[in-house]
């Protein structure tokens, strides 16, 4: 599954980056359809990018990617029971740190783009709370193609994504399991602390895929 997640995670800002206007006021599959072959050639001419340069591709997601993510939704639905026992102070901090921490995990996986395409399913209905589920398959050069859904709501007017579903594994839900053991020893304050230290942990360092 892990292994999964880092490879889909690579076309992820492929689907999400805006790139015009008019693609933010669209459908949600016109919308991951649309800035898939625009992102795609970034990333094929981006020289820095394919040289590992993390502090670049943090920079292009908190830009391109971060806009299209509703990350008080997925910190809530990740931290589940735990996020009604947590302060205002304390659901601010875990948006920051379960925040950072993703687009972390991104900035890895797009440094490590190796010519994955993605095609599309046909959309699914809008369900009767307003959600919508766009289908992916990214295919990978010679392995098997995985199948990657993306759950989408309205925030402000605007689509946003607040769970990936990698062959039917919820993103939200894998990361609610690890939560759970960390709120149990503490409660949030212990969930912080933990994400806090994986944050530092994986922090780009000077010289290492980045400019100082």
């Amino acid at each position: 599954m892990l292994r999964q997640l880092r490879t889909c995670l690579v076309c992820m800002p492929l689907m999400l980056a805006p790139v015009a206007l008019h693609a933010q006021e669209s459908s949600p599959d016109a919308l991951v359809k649309g800035v898939t072959e625009d992102v795609l050639t970034v990333l094929r001419e981006d020289k820095a990018l394919q040289a590992g340069d993390q502090r670049k591709a943090m920079t292009l997601i908190e830009e391109k990617i971060g806009p299209h993510f509703d990350f008080p939704r997925m910190t809530s639905l990740a931290v589940g029971q735990g996020w009604r026992q947590a302060a205002p102070q304390q659901r601010e901090a875990l948006t920051r740190e379960f925040r950072t921490l993703l687009v972390r995990t991104y900035a890895n996986a797009l440094t490590s783009y190796k010519n994955q395409t993605v095609s599309y399913k046909p959309a699914a209905p809008a369900r009767e709370d307003g959600a919508a589920m766009v289908r992916t398959q990214i295919n990978q050069p010679g392995g098997q193609p995985i199948a990657v859904d993306y759950r989408l709501a309205k925030n402000a007017g605007q689509w946003k994504v607040f769970d990936v579903s990698i062959d039917n594994v919820s993103l939200v839900t894998n990361y609610r399991g690890s939560f759970a053991a960390e709120l149990s020893k503490g409660g949030p304050d212990a969930l912080i602390r933990t994400l806090q230290e994986k944050n530092r942990g994986a922090a780009p360092q000077p010289g290492k895929g980045g400019s100082a």
